[in-house]
């Protein structure tokens, strides 16, 4: 197939915002394809690729855009093939290969293939289809339902492969697809809930477990080999040589668990995430041995399979099959209830124990990997900060030609203001073509893609928390930062100081 069919659907996708009109279009293209064309192709259509990540940033793209080509003569192929030999350069000179690689197959691409493309590698195709409109959109395209292809996605460990399936064997083949141990998952995802109360409104009776502020771990156990995935669902097994230790010591034989891992001091509190995922993501020794990694402990909350998959089991049933597997000291501190006090109570112990705050989950909800429905929501401290813009960064892909990242500051010692981190999460529409209209009018001078402002706007930001760092002057960073609202009523010298910014430090 040709990639400008994709590119053209997707231009498609992006112009409707009726979710039947987005599937029956892509549908379309998905029923037309070769089996060889099936992975890169619906890889593509959710703006990822089979490689994953391929260490292209947007600085690159801005610079590698040749014209583009007038007749379409790209397959979809070609596009996965040139990112295949994108994801595998490396070392000295490797940027400028990259470049060279990069600007060969813009220019076989016409303009609707370098828009495709450009969104794809940059990481940011703002089409609006998701994963469920795929997978919807392959269901139609293979005569089979949708929770089919979701359940081939969650065992298969992605939607390409399930796609796949469905589109060369059907149904059948979907059911094959069974979760195997040693073969990853998408993780099951929580979505967020603003206090316990709100959590237990929706889930009724449920298990309330510390929230840490670790890295996610899936850990698999088959014929006494363990390996060791992330979220992302990345082989670190080599990385965490006593998690594998700790989990081969577990009784029964194969075995699925869901888990975190985190830094513990001393005293057993836990170490900053920094320092959590640094080790985490240090290269360890070999398996078994004593590594950077093998500081970090796992800490358990579920059980995917034990001698026999547990997926279509309620969570209370996981439960007690996790604490009949895992020693207490290796699971998290749980409690069931539906009493918001209790639950409140538990999740002030949590916050006084370091931890980010709880996951409030209903007992009768099933292991849906990886979606993010109402089943399960975190509940966590939200602080606000007053802080002021000192500079505003231009905006790429679909915030082309506005205003958008913006550089914050809090009030130093000297009246003057220290800068501890950056945002565009929760802009509107609105927001944007305010705030460019606003900074443009504050503007002082520029520097590349930066708009350096005079410090005179406050904005209301909602951080999860702060980090050290010594990127930053004032010695911390803000974690997870999102705009609020800006504060037209409140001027920069009322903004909060470093001082309270750096207060959140643990």
């Amino acid at each position: 197939m040709l990639f400008v069919e994709l590119a053209r659907t997707s231009e498609i996708v992006a112009a409707t915002s009726k979710r039947s009109d987005k599937i029956a279009a892509f549908a379309d293209v998905f029923a037309r394809l070769a089996p060889g064309e099936v992975g890169a192709t619906v890889a593509f259509a959710t703006g990822a690729t089979l490689q994953g990540r391929i260490g292209v940033g947007w600085a690159t793209l801005r610079e590698v855009r040749p014209d583009p080509a007038g007749e379409p003569m790209l397959a979809v192929l070609d596009v996965d093939r040139a990112i295949d030999e994108l994801s595998s350069i490396s070392g000295v000179g490797s940027q400028a290969r990259r470049r060279e690689v990069l600007h060969d197959l813009l220019a076989a691409a016409t303009a609707p293939e370098q828009r495709l493309i450009v969104g794809i590698v940059g990481g940011e195709l703002r089409q609006g289809a998701l994963d469920g409109v795929v997978a919807a959109a392959v269901a139609k395209a293979a005569g089979v339902t949708v929770g089919e292809v979701q359940r081939g996605a969650m065992f298969a460990g992605s939607l390409p492969t399930a796609a796949q399936v469905a589109l060369t064997v059907g149904a059948p083949g979907l059911a094959a697809i069974e979760l195997t141990p040693a073969q990853p998952v998408q993780p099951m995802l929580a979505s967020p809930a603003s206090d316990v109360a709100d959590a237990l409104a929706v889930t009724g009776l449920a298990s309330v477990e510390w929230k840490l502020d670790g890295a996610r771990i899936q850990a698999h156990r088959a014929a006494g080999e363990v390996r060791l995935y992330t979220r992302n669902l990345n082989d670190v097994t080599d990385r965490l040589g006593g998690v594998v230790e700790t989990v081969r010591s577990f009784p029964g034989g194969d075995l699925v668990l869901d888990g975190e891992v985190l830094g513990l001091d001393a005293d057993g509190a836990p170490r900053r995430f920094q320092d959590t995922m640094g080790d985490f993501g240090a290269d360890g020794a070999p398996t078994g041995s004593v590594g950077r990694g093998s500081g970090l402990r796992a800490f358990f909350f579920d059980v995917l399979h034990a001698d026999g998959s547990l997926v279509d089991e309620p969570l209370s049933v996981r439960r007690d099959v996790l604490a009949s597997t895992v020693p207490e000291l290796s699971r998290l501190p749980s409690i069931v209830t539906a009493d918001a006090v209790e639950a409140a109570a538990f999740l002030d112990r949590a916050i006084e124990a370091g931890h980010e705050g709880v996951m409030v989950k209903n007992l009768d909800s099933l292991y849906d990997a990886g979606r993010r429905g109402g089943s399960w929501r975190k509940v966590k401290p939200v602080y606000p900060f007053d802080l002021v813009v000192l500079a505003v960064e231009w905006g790429h892909g679909r915030r082309q030609g506005w205003l958008s990242n913006l550089h914050l500051g809090a009030r130093g010692d000297d009246n003057g203001f220290v800068m501890v981190g950056k945002t565009f999460k929760g802009l509107t529409d609105e927001l944007l073509r305010w705030q460019t209209e606003r900074f443009l009018d504050l503007e002082i001078g520029r520097e590349d893609h930066i708009v350096h402002v005079r410090p005179e706007q406050v904005v209301e930001i909602a951080v999860d928390g702060v980090q050290v760092s010594t990127r930053y002057p004032g010695g911390v960073a803000l974690r997870f930062a999102r705009v609020r609202q800006y504060r037209h009523d409140k001027p920069a010298a009322q903004a909060d100081t470093i001082d309270q910014v750096r207060s959140l430090l643990r």
